[in-house]
């Protein structure tokens, strides 16, 4: 099969077509065909070598964290997932989604409605799994105030979405190009920079950070005792903070659950631009210029 990666750490020069055996999948796996895979910052910061320790890489690796496809072979003790199921989920360690075909653990799988295309499923496990695990996590009752810091990209606007929907007012920190998307979700718009928390202005209920640093220093002067926090940029600092990082599920019936949300219409993934498998490189590119508003898809089949 054909896919894309990179042999070793380092720059895009890193990154090339590989010809590779196609998989196959293990106990409790599926090997999918893959018709949509998702671009993920997370994507280029594993090339780079800033994922060594969290994420299991073997050189040359197949870049690409989550996928859409059809199931096309079904590995021993798995239930549930049949060959020709429509399925989107997060890949196996070791297997890439910037391929023609990848495997997935069934447990990290799920079925994807009709409602949702593939370009659509493959967003979800990354971004919108990342939003509905934090949210969850933060807990606040509907009602509450909470400041989304970094809320124009994929995962902020997803946060938007899923909060306002559960009932919560949002203030959505971006840069100013992305003011008309932020405030169209719902949510108060307020431009980043060194003074934001100035235009903030009031006291809010929970924290959803993207950002980190100095901006997340920010935020939490701004925060009610003991009000919860969640990093996605700065765990570290977060929980230095008296927060935490999210803590991901990854599992079918999340994955189901985030699904369902776009089926009937309380999430709609934004999809920036589509490439095909043989420009990979260049949806990587667009995606670490850090330009992109939503989602960035490689179509493959």
């Amino acid at each position: 099969m054909i896919a894309y990666g990179f042999s070793e750490y380092g720059g895009p020069e890193t990154e090339y077509f590989l010809d590779v055996p196609i998989p196959d999948p293990g106990q409790g796996q599926v090997l999918v065909a893959v018709h949509a895979a998702g671009v993920n910052p997370a994507d280029w910061k594993v090339r780079a070598g800033n994922r060594k320790d969290t994420v299991q890489t073997s050189l040359p690796a197949v870049l690409g964290r989550e996928v859409s496809g059809t199931v096309v072979q079904v590995g021993t003790h798995v239930d549930g997932f049949s060959v020709g199921d429509r399925v989107f989920g997060s890949t196996a360690a070791g297997h890439g989604g910037y391929a023609q075909y990848t495997v997935l653990n069934a447990s990290s799988a799920a079925h994807k409605p009709d409602a949702v295309t593939f370009a659509a499923a493959a967003t979800l496990p990354v971004a919108a799994g990342t939003a509905y695990d934090g949210v969850d996590q933060l807990g606040l009752a509907s009602g509450s105030t909470l400041l989304v810091l970094g809320a124009g990209g994929g995962v902020g606007s997803a946060v938007l979405q899923i909060a306002k929907a559960r009932g919560l007012s949002t203030i959505g920190v971006a840069g100013t190009g992305k003011q008309e998307w932020v405030a169209g979700l719902g949510a108060r718009f307020v431009p980043s920079g060194e003074h934001f928390a100035d235009a903030v202005d009031t006291v809010v209920d929970g924290i959803f950070d993207l950002v980190g640093g100095d901006t997340l220093k920010s935020a939490v002067s701004l925060t009610k005792p003991d009000a919860p926090v969640v990093s996605v940029a700065d765990p570290v600092l977060a929980t230095s903070l008296g927060g935490s990082g999210v803590h991901r599920r990854r599992t079918t019936e999340a994955y189901e659950a985030v699904a369902d949300l776009v089926a009937t219409g309380v999430l709609t993934p934004r999809i920036d631009q589509t490439f095909p498998l043989e420009r990979a490189g260049e949806a990587l590119a667009t995606v670490e210029s850090g330009h992109a508003t939503g989602k960035v898809i490689i179509e493959v089949g």
